[in-house]
Order: structure tokens, then C-alpha cells, then sequence
């Protein structure tokens, strides 16, 4: 029993000989090296686009526990009220070419959207995130809405015209030509509630990845070595462009009336409304396949829109440079308080591809970065408080504090 009592005393005094014995090795060590007196460096703040290593947005990726998305920035204050604190940016889904118009079916809560180079429109389902092809071949479609009516509008690159899929699953061609001539290849459209529909109308089907080039001697197949007929179904490759890049209106008659020249806004791509439909904002572009001219600039116009729907007191609203970054525009959206939301494509520059959000007055106020280039986005979700975001080869999505205006 005694000898059990000093066993049970003694082992703390070893435990204590053994620390003072490694404290003391531990100090001599950090006299020697006072490197290892510096803590390891840890993350200075949670994963985003820009960390290296860069945040992972696969489901394999690690869930974003922050209060706040480390993507979502506010540059003005006032974009706290917009963005939805606990809300993560989310990848739906990759593998597209190149992954365009998304929009947003509120009767049958789906998201549709083009993947232009694979010629064809797929569809996420908000009940169980199943995605699907909706539509094969789809015209390498561009830009999707939906009307005031539930129906969707389609602007088809290859067969270079505006198609509305009706309820009963027909389909109409709202446009194909102007005065004559055979359109480009229709990029985006936006439905008015007085019926009509608004499209832009850029060149950048006439290439080989989106669409069909030019016959022989057109603009963008000057040469004629490109054979715009190969993979195509008969009748396919013998257009040639003919028009300037315009932005025109289809009247609920079926007239189609030029809105916006080329001379105003060259390579015009995506386009909106405001919320009271008072003004038409207008995407330009950067340079598209047959131009002759310097094209576009990669920045956004604003105009007003009259009673009589002509259009005046053009300004521009943003030259969408950020830090000496092109933040090349594409596709815009508003929100019911009339804020710009629009897709932003910087390349390689890092940090800068994903969403710009503009005041009324032309101000920047947020940025959602995105790890890939984006084209296109829209509201959805049965509150409509949802964003998308068309990125290249995925979808991604997140709540906000706000809902988009307008269908589609």
C-alpha cells in the first residue's frame, strides 16, 4: 500500500520534470532559430475567387460558413440593403460550352438557359436541381425571356431570327429579316407590357463556334475557305450579313421597327428595362466577327423611352472599368428599385469576371466575383429573389434582398 502511495505521488512530480525538461529544450531551440518562434501562418480570411488556394465551388468544396459570401463586395454601403448576409453563392451546375440567356419560368419554377456552341437549351428544376436538355437542336440560341403572357422568346443565332414558343408548344418566328434583309443573328430581348418585344441584333453568330459563318464573300467569310454548310442541316450556311448591328422593336401588329443604330450603339447585345419601362438600357460589345468598323466599346447606354417608343437623350451610363479592369458587360437585369445588375466578362483578370450592380444613377455599388467569365444573368425563383448567372461553363445562383422587375 505504501509503495502504491509513492508510485501515485511521484508521477506528477515526473510530468513535471518531463515540461520544465521540454520547455527548456523548446526555448533553446527558438534562441537558435526565431523562425520557430513565429506562429505558422494561418488564412487570412475565408476562401473566395482570389485565395490561393482559390475557394472551391464543386459540391465537393467545403460549405461557406461566413455570415457573409467572401465573393459578395459591397463597394457603396448602401448594397448592404441588397445583397442577403447569409446567403452562399452556389455552382448549380457546369458543363456547358458556353452557357448564355438564362431566364427564369415562373409557372413551372425552371430555369432555362442556352449552351450555344452544343446547340442546344437546358433546364434546371428548382424541386430537385435535375438538369435536362429542354430543347436539341435549339438554332444556337442566344438570349431567352418570357413574355407578360408565360411564353418564351428565343433569339437564334444560326437560323438568324426571334422565335416565341407558344402554350400549346408551337412555335412562332416573330422576326427574321428588316426591310427586306436577312438579320444577323438576334442576341437578347425583353418584352414591354403594351405587347411588343425589343431584341438586339449584334453579328456574333456569324462564326463557327456559335452559329454559321457568312457564305462565300460575306463579311465575316471574306475568303470563302470557311464552308459555313458543314454539320448543318440543308438550307443552313448561305446567308450573308447584311444589315448593321441595330436594335429594333416588334410592334404587337408584327411590324418591326428600328430603335437604336449601329451609329448609337455599335454591337448591341444585351438589353433591359427599367421598372417603370421609362428607360431602355443597352449593352455594347466588343468587336464582332465581319466588322468594319471599331465596333463596340464594352460599355452601357441608357436612354429614355418616349409615348410614341422612340427613343432619346442617350447617355452613357457606364464605361464598366473597375480598378483599370475591363469589366466587359453582356447581359443586364434590373431590379424593382431600379439598380443595374449586369454580367461582367474581365478575362483573365482575376477577381473581376461575375456581377456589377449599378444605382439608378450610373454609381457602382457591389460585385459578386464569380471564378469564371459571365454572360449573362437573370432573376428568378418563386419570390423572384433569386439571382443566376450564366458563367461560361456553369450556372451559379444566390439569393438577394431584393426581386428582379420584370418577367422573365
Amino acid at each position: 500500500m505504501t509503495d502504491q502511495l509513492t508510485d501515485s505521488q511521484q508521477r506528477p512530480e515526473l510530468s513535471r520534470r518531463h515540461l520544465i525538461a521540454a520547455m527548456g529544450t523548446g526555448a533553446l531551440a527558438m534562441a537558435t532559430n526565431p523562425a520557430l518562434a513565429q506562429a505558422p501562418p494561418g488564412p487570412i480570411g475565408p476562401p473566395s475567387t482570389i485565395t490561393s488556394p482559390p475557394r472551391d465551388f464543386s459540391r465537393n468544396g467545403a460549405p461557406t460558413t461566413y455570415f457573409t459570401d467572401p465573393d459578395i463586395l459591397a463597394i457603396d454601403p448602401v448594397f448592404n440593403n441588397y445583397a442577403q448576409p447569409n446567403s452562399a453563392i452556389q455552382r448549380l451546375w457546369t458543363g456547358a460550352l458556353w452557357a448564355e440567356g438564362p431566364a427564369w419560368n415562373a409557372q413551372g419554377r425552371y430555369l432555362v438557359w442556352s449552351d450555344i456552341p452544343n446547340n442546344r437549351q437546358l433546364r434546371w428544376l428548382e424541386d430537385d436541381g435535375r438538369v435536362s436538355i429542354f430543347r436539341t437542336p435549339s438554332g444556337n440560341s442566344n438570349g431567352n425571356s418570357f413574355d407578360f403572357q408565360g411564353r418564351q422568346l428565343s433569339c437564334e443565332h444560326l437560323n438568324r431570327r426571334v422565335v416565341r414558343y407558344e402554350l400549346d408548344g408551337s412555335a412562332t418566328v416573330l422576326a427574321d429579316s428588316f426591310e427586306g434583309k436577312k438579320l444577323n443573328s438576334p442576341n437578347d430581348i425583353v418584352a414591354h407590357p403594351d405587347g411588343s418585344y425589343w431584341f438586339t441584333d449584334p453579328p456574333y453568330g456569324g462564326q463557327l463556334y456559335e452559329g454559321a459563318p457568312d457564305a462565300a464573300g460575306g463579311p465575316s467569310n471574306p475568303s470563302g475557305r470557311l464552308n459555313p454548310r458543314l454539320g448543318q442541316l440543308a438550307g443552313i450556311g448561305t446567308a450573308k450579313r447584311e444589315l448593321p448591328t441595330n436594335c429594333y422593336r416588334i410592334d404587337p401588329s408584327g411590324r418591326i421597327d428600328r430603335v437604336v443604330t449601329e451609329e448609337q450603339v455599335p454591337d448591341p447585345n444585351g438589353l433591359c428595362f427599367s421598372p417603370d419601362f421609362k428607360k431602355l438600357y443597352v449593352v455594347s460589345t466588343g468587336k464582332g466577327p465581319g466588322d468594319t468598323g471599331p465596333g463596340g466599346k464594352g460599355d452601357l447606354h441608357v436612354f429614355d423611352v418616349g409615348a410614341d417608343n422612340k427613343l432619346g437623350n442617350q447617355k452613357l451610363f457606364s464605361d464598366c472599368m473597375l480598378d483599370g479592369v475591363k469589366c466587359g458587360p453582356d447581359g443586364v437585369r434590373s431590379d424593382v428599385d431600379g439598380n443595374l445588375w449586369v454580367s461582367s466578362n474581365a478575362g483573365r483578370a482575376v477577381g473581376y469576371s461575375g456581377v456589377q450592380v449599378f444605382n439608378p444613377a450610373g454609381k457602382l455599388i457591389g460585385r459578386i466575383r464569380l471564378p469564371e467569365v459571365c454572360g449573362n444573368i437573370c432573376f428568378g425563383g418563386p419570390k423572384r429573389n433569386r439571382l443566376f448567372m450564366a458563367a461560361s461553363q456553369s450556372i451559379y445562383a444566390v439569393y438577394v434582398n431584393t426581386q428582379g422587375a420584370g418577367p422573365g
